[in-house]
């Protein structure tokens, strides 16, 4: 089991803050159109901060954390592309000036640790307690997977979203974006803006991520430590990542079919170690260097026949998916 000590979680929280913070003050003292090049230099810094993250913590506690950690952070990072997808459908549905959607995405990543935190001390405590919630983990995974590669064609429809159906309906909001303001006062009348329910529709969405990705990362460790800081390091290099990749996220095509594998294979992952658990120890359980080069070569294989499919047919469009289908609308056929 790993021992981690009071102080090393201190410096850890500390320094997913600081990132933060730093992040934030960007987004809010200097709002701009944030270039190829900005965002490519703060994804390469986060994933190298991650990776020397993964050096140290394989180098103070063993190969055997290190690879649980790797792995994880692999998973957690290969959702978050599908993130993107949805922020992007978001950002488009209400059409969010460039200059701001540096600030909303900060907010939106705050918002996804936050509820990632609570998630994971839940998910431990309920592990430690009971065995058969991996059980649980295992079945949930696998609906979504058969869920998400049913509607893998699909895309989320921001505007059935029941938290920003519900803000439209109580709530008094701005026709157009008031400087990047959340709240505003129009003729004397505090209103809120189009940005305050971009923001709810983020967070809404990060809420039903975080129900999936916690319980995936689960499948390759059952330490809380290294599922805390594969969220982390993966969440906080999502911000500049949109940036980088929202010109390029309709070439993969097939990226919705390989996270429903993943999910898939995590799911009997999970259910298998309950078996081998709560059942017959002879029950066999998959290891964790070979769900890291399962998840590996599933992601590999995804991206070149997605690159391949676009490349023979440019009018081919990728798409997030979705875990439900959407209401069909009755065609009009006249008085």
């Amino acid at each position: 089991m790993l021992e981690i000590g009071g102080l090393t979680w201190g410096l850890t929280i500390g320094l997913v803050v600081a990132l933060l913070a730093l992040d934030l003050v960007l987004a809010a003292v200097r709002p701009h159109r944030v270039g190829f090049r900005e965002a490519t230099f703060w994804s390469v810094f986060y994933v190298l901060v991650a990776i020397a993250f993964g050096v140290w913590f394989t180098l103070r506690y063993g190969g055997e954390f290190g690879t649980e950690y790797f792995a994880g952070y692999i998973i957690e990072k290969s959702l978050s592309v599908d993130n993107l997808f949805v922020f992007v459908i978001i950002m488009t549905t209400f059409a969010v000036p460039e200059e701001h959607q540096h600030k909303v995405l900060t907010f939106g990543i705050m918002l996804a640790l936050a509820l990632r935190a609570i998630f994971i001390a839940l998910g431990a405590a309920l592990l430690s307690l009971f065995s058969f919630v991996f059980l649980l983990f295992g079945l949930l995974l696998i609906y979504t997977a058969v869920q998400l590669f049913r509607h893998r064609n699909e895309d989320p429809d921001v505007e059935d979203n029941a938290v920003v159906r519900t803000a439209r309906r109580i709530l008094p909001i701005t026709d157009h974006y008031v400087g990047g303001k959340l709240l505003t006062r129009i003729d004397g009348r505090r209103m809120v803006t189009p940005l305050f329910l971009v923001l709810l529709a983020i967070g809404s969405v990060d809420l039903l991520f975080a129900l999936d990705s916690i319980p995936a990362v689960f499948g390759v460790t059952r330490e809380a430590y290294i599922v805390f800081v594969a969220n982390a390091f993966a969440l906080l290099g999502l911000r500049a990542l949109y940036f980088v990749v929202k010109g390029l996220l309709d070439r993969l095509v097939y990226l919705s079919t390989g996270l429903s594998i993943i999910l898939a294979f995590i799911g009997v992952k999970l259910i298998l170690h309950w078996a081998h658990v709560d059942i017959d120890e002879r029950v066999p359980e998959i290891p964790t260097p070979v769900s890291l080069l399962v998840i590996a070569v599933v992601l590999l294989v995804v991206t070149i026949a997605s690159l391949i499919k676009t490349r023979r047919d440019p009018s081919a469009k990728a798409h997030a998916g979705s875990l439900r289908a959407h209401p069909t609308v009755p065609e009009q056929t006249g008085p």
